[in-house]
């Protein structure tokens, strides 16, 4: 029988998260799922009827089976799938602050721990990735778990490679984790016997994956090769040249130069004083980063978002670099000249946080301007504007493709851009405003700009404050 303090030491990690996550929700006040995270409940929503999904949107975003899993059993809420989605993504979002914490604890100290996790809140791409619902931040909450089992009992085994393999149905980098881990056990002297079921569990989610494409488009690579070559449309930065050049500007994007700074003093020092407790954490960290570097080596792009996991890996050796002196004896020779470091350290981060500050209201703004327009467009979709007889539909941009083809009922492929075949017949969205215009484009290099004109003869059958809508003769005449 397990006593109630039991019971409460394990329930409390739960209660932690949940109050988090709500606080979290309240501060920043806005959220929704991002054009990525859209289409997985569309797709979900097909499978659920009993067709396959419809990768043929423009644009559309790489599937990750996980997302699309989620999607299926979300359908029956149809619309109301989204806010689900949103509450999952603010739990991911505190699950990994609380796990950054518990790793900086049990790695450095609880000092530590609790500026690691302070770093991890209050950065500009994480809030910002878990207000629009990224599969990042799950992905990142996942790995953060392995790694918390791994530290707490070393050589776990199978309850690592699981959390691994259900990250590796989010994210692909999560297969080398899986990967090094079974070398790890191997080298261990863990027996041969237990090493095959060890590697049919880390071999699970690439499988997955593979057979979900190749039951979707007939090529078991079409993930790989679909995100490659919108990458080389977009004009993303791409290959080892730019991983090493844009990569570390994109880490310090997510993290910032003091923080930058106590990572490298405080990795540095750890290793040299504390190495049983940061070998974990570097091993993680050099990783996190090889898997960046292989995806963007092979075509991919190399964007602040992959880089994450490795910005919250920083924060925490930050944290070892303004507390971990605490972790030497008080004779220690360098035991001063740390806390010195950790001094200037703690210095730099005060100073930016003004900037750090301005930034998250920035990012706040901007989140609200969009969460305004995309409930003027749902808005605009829910109306009885438009004719189930009349199509096609067309948007803009891609951006609007996924939400409208969920909340009208209809497969991405029959929403059209006006950017690829500028509508003749059917319904024309056309953006109400100039701000609608700049806030609204998926991609700063995406071909579809909103700059699309309103097709000639159409006429305006229905407007908001963000989104007015054209009809062809006939379908202005079903109205």
């Amino acid at each position: 029988m397990r006593s109630p303090d039991s019971a409460a030491r394990r329930l409390a990690p739960i209660a932690i998260v949940a109050v988090g996550s709500l606080t979290i929700w309240l501060a920043f006040g806005h959220g929704f799922a991002n054009y990525d995270t859209f289409y997985p409940l569309v797709w979900g929503g097909e499978i659920a009827s009993g067709q396959k999904p419809d990768y043929g949107g423009p644009i559309a975003p790489t599937p990750h089976p996980l997302a699309t899993a989620l999607g299926v059993a979300l359908s029956p809420f149809g619309d109301g799938a989204e806010g689900i989605v949103v509450a999952i993504a603010f739990l991911s979002l505190a699950t990994v602050v609380y796990l950054t914490y518990r790793l900086g604890t049990l790695w450095f100290g609880v000092p530590a721990g609790l500026l690691a996790a302070a770093i991890v809140l209050t950065r500009e791409p994480m809030l910002s990735e878990g207000a629009r619902a990224y599969v990042d931040v799950p992905y990142i909450a996942l790995v953060l778990g392995a790694l918390l089992i791994e530290t707490r009992r070393p050589r776990a085994g199978w309850p690592v490679l699981a959390m691994l393999a259900v990250a590796g149905l989010l994210r692909p980098e999560a297969w080398l984790f899986s990967g090094a881990y079974l070398v790890y056990l191997y080298w261990g002297g863990t027996r041969d016997r237990e090493l095959v079921g060890l590697a049919a569990l880390a071999a699970s989610a690439p499988l997955v994956w593979f057979l979900s494409d190749l039951w979707v488009t007939g090529n078991p690579l079409y993930s790989f090769t679909d995100t490659r070559d919108k990458a080389e449309s977009l004009n993303r930065a791409t290959g080892i040249v730019d991983v090493i050049t844009v990569g570390p500007r994109r880490l310090g994007e997510i993290v910032r130069e003091p923080v930058l700074v106590g990572a490298v003093g405080g990795g540095l020092l750890a290793l040299a004083f504390v190495r049983s407790r940061a070998r974990v954490g570097i091993v993680a960290g050099v990783l996190a980063v090889a898997a960046f570097a292989l995806l963007g080596a092979a075509g991919l792009s190399v964007i602040t978002r992959y880089l994450l996991l490795t910005g919250t890996i920083v924060a925490i050796f930050c944290g070892a670099g303004a507390f971990g002196w605490q972790l030497l004896p008080e004779d220690h020779p360098w035991r001063r000249r740390w806390f010195a470091f950790g001094v200037l350290v703690l210095v730099l981060l005060a100073v930016f946080v003004p900037s750090q500050a301005d930034r998250l209201s920035k990012l706040q703004d901007s989140i609200a301007i969009q969460e305004r327009i995309r409930d003027d467009l749902h808005d605009l979709a829910d109306s009885t504007a438009f004719a189930a007889e009349c199509d096609p539909v067309s948007v803009p941009n891609h951006r609007p493709v996924p939400l409208l083809a969920l909340w009208l009922d209809r497969r991405p492929s029959e929403i059209v851009s006006a950017q690829v075949e500028p509508p003749r017949s059917g319904y024309y969205i056309d953006p109400a405003s100039a701000e609608v215009e700049e806030n609204f484009s998926l991609d700063k290099n995406d071909p579809g700009r909103l700059t699309a004109e309103v097709p000639p003869g159409f006429e305006l059958v229905a407007e908001n404050r963000s989104w007015r809508l054209f009809a062809s003769p006939d379908c202005a005449r079903s109205n």
